[in-house]
């Protein structure tokens, strides 16, 4: 029977881990043991904060959507609820967007919903 050699996979499979690990502060960016470590806890919270991430960015939305419908005289959940009303369908991504950069745009929106 021939000889087979089988460091390739696991070479492969540490090489794997110490990319992942990459950018890593101390031992856990070269170490083998130290960085499956860090890779075990960071999964989670990356996850957690990709999660995060949306929500802050729905908050301020509704923040700069609320700040432009203030100046127009009407509240952000009166303004919101005015638009489901009327159906005009636009979320809450562009119409922040429509509030900081275009306020123009923003008020013929608004004179639409009032």
């Amino acid at each position: 029977m021939t000889r087979v050699k089988r460091g390739t996979t696991s070479l492969k499979r540490r090489r794997k881990v110490l990319k992942q690990a990459k950018g890593y502060r101390w031992g856990r960016k070269s170490k083998e043991r130290l960085a499956r470590e860090a890779l075990l806890h960071a999964g989670p919270h990356a996850f957690a904060g990709r999660k995060q991430k949306k929500r802050n960015y729905r908050r301020l939305w509704q923040t700069k959507i609320g700040l432009a419908s203030q100046k127009e005289g009407i509240s952000y959940g009166k303004f919101i609820n005015a638009l489901t009303k009327k159906n005009i369908v636009l979320d809450r991504k562009i119409l922040a967007e429509l509030a900081e950069k275009h306020p123009n745009i923003f008020s013929k929106v608004m004179e639409a919903v009032k």
